[in-house]
């Protein structure tokens, strides 16, 4: 059943396939103690100190394209939280349909499938059975404000920096993700990335993030 949803889920995405654009940022050794400061400013000014990757309430839209080695789609999304709430809204290229997964401490939704709205414990994991997609919702949370998640089930974090004292890759719970591009969020004044690349194994979500904004 997995993969006949998934299946249905791919053949639309597949529709807007596309290569997201890629650059690199400048690689100029950073002073590491001015990068781990300058981080540690960064995390606090996001609300992110505890480690909550569903804290505080923001909001960011833009284009993904995902892939598992085999399969591969792409689709426009719209990312919401707050107040341990969040919801993924995914919409297909050319044919508009949409699909949205919600999730909250009583669990998760997937709406949007052929065969109905789908229920999980979390919504990583429902995402991966209803469709054999692996993205990790809830770190995506801090690793999308290029802030690593609480060590919590994903192990200890390490961030390599930029010349210009902002991360340029962080591995974590056998993630990489790297950020190519930044843009300056009014709502914050702070440099948040644009072009973000996370790859575990054959595993990979890019982002292209067209708006930030405060929820």
């Amino acid at each position: 059943m997995r993969g006949c949803v998934g299946g249905v889920l791919l053949m639309v995405l597949l529709g807007g396939c596309q290569t997201l654009p890629h650059t690199t940022s400048p690689r100029a050794a950073p002073d590491v103690v001015d990068a781990r400061a300058a981080q540690q400013q960064r995390t606090q000014a996001l609300g992110l100190a505890s480690g909550d990757c569903l804290q505080p309430g923001w909001a960011m839209a833009g284009r993904m394209a995902i892939s598992n080695g085999k399969d591969a789609g792409a689709a426009r999304f719209e990312w919401t939280q707050g107040e341990g709430r969040l919801q993924l809204k995914l919409t297909a290229p050319i044919t508009a349909q949409t699909w949205v997964l919600q999730s909250d401490t009583q669990g998760a939704q997937l709406q949007g499938m052929p065969q109905g709205s789908q229920h999980g414990a979390d919504a990583a994991t429902l995402l991966r059975t209803a469709t054999g997609w692996d993205i990790p919702i809830q770190a995506l949370g801090c690793w999308m404000r290029a802030v690593a998640a609480s060590e919590f089930g994903l192990g200890a974090a390490q961030i390599h920096f930029d010349g210009q004292l902002l991360p340029r890759q962080i591995e974590q719970g056998g993630w990489k993700i790297e950020y190519s591009r930044w843009q300056l969020d009014p709502s914050s004044g702070l440099q948040m990335p644009s072009r973000i690349d996370a790859q575990r194994g054959k595993s990979r979500v890019k982002l292209a993030i067209d708006r930030w904004g405060l929820e």
